[in-house]
């Protein structure tokens, strides 16, 4: 075996022993997944809710402008190759798995109350999703009714995702063009109105930002593996001179 491979999987594993050893990060990993668990059902609720309640559908200037195209591919197998890709990433740093999904937690919560304020029924000529339906009206996999407008979730979590990981430029670059993708799929399909796709993004910063007041201590620990070279260079010890040279790779992984 590689012993580049050898050694990525000691270090994950070593990361994931220390990880599980503490009581700190085994607390807000449990409550993660209990809040994420929880925003789940309460969208599910939310999106039937949305969906009976729904009346007619209004103008819109974009979709009133452009021919419906058939994307359905795209809008169900995109966003699960998307989250099979976040997951793997974060699955390789554990330590970032608890604020992560409190964070997306937040996001589904604020757009399950979203959906169940303005009972706007979907543009009339919209395509028709049947992958993974369990009814008529909701689509179990996606918990997406067709009535759960407003705002776009297929826009606003990869915006989310590449708040959320910044300061990975790779992971930033590609969460922005997933999202730009996105909401292009969604208004292709008048899947969603214009306003559900541009507020989106103003939205989810702002649930970005709550994100950040209310989980302080899995912030922190999210950004703990995240040290720039200027961080690591202020971690050295004053008696080395600004001049002297210095590994900063060998310093940051010893």
């Amino acid at each position: 075996m590689n012993p580049t491979s050898l050694t990525f999987h000691g270090k994950l594993k070593r990361e994931y022993v220390a990880q599980f050893t503490d009581r700190h990060f085994i607390v807000a990993f449990i409550t993660s997944l209990v809040f994420l668990s929880g925003a789940m059902i309460i969208q599910l609720f939310a999106g039937a809710y949305a969906t009976e309640r729904a009346s007619g559908f209004v103008g819109d200037i974009i979709l009133s402008n452009i021919p419906v195209v058939n994307v359905d591919m795209f809008f169900v197998y995109g966003p699960i190759l998307f989250w099979l890709i976040i997951s793997v990433f974060c699955l390789h740093r554990p330590s970032k798995i608890p604020f992560w999904l409190k964070t997306v937690s937040l996001f589904i919560l604020v757009r399950s109350a979203f959906i169940t304020l303005t009972h706007i029924g979907p543009f009339p000529d919209h395509i028709a999703i049947d992958f993974f339906s369990i009814s008529s009206n909701i689509n179990f996999f996606l918990f997406n009714s067709g009535a759960d407008l407003f705002f776009s979730g297929h826009t606003g979590l990869p915006f989310l995702s590449a708040l959320i990981f910044w300061n990975n430029r790779p992971m930033r670059i590609f969460c922005l063009l997933s999202a730009l993708f996105f909401g292009v799929i969604v208004l292709l399909g008048h899947l969603h109105y214009s306003i559900d796709v541009m507020s989106a993004f103003f939205i989810t910063y702002t649930i970005y930002n709550i994100a950040v007041k209310l989980f302080p201590a899995d912030k922190k620990r999210f950004l703990g593996d995240e040290m720039t070279s200027a961080d690591i260079l202020t971690a050295v010890p004053a008696t080395v001179s600004a001049d002297t040279p210095v590994q900063v790779e060998e310093f940051k992984n010893s």
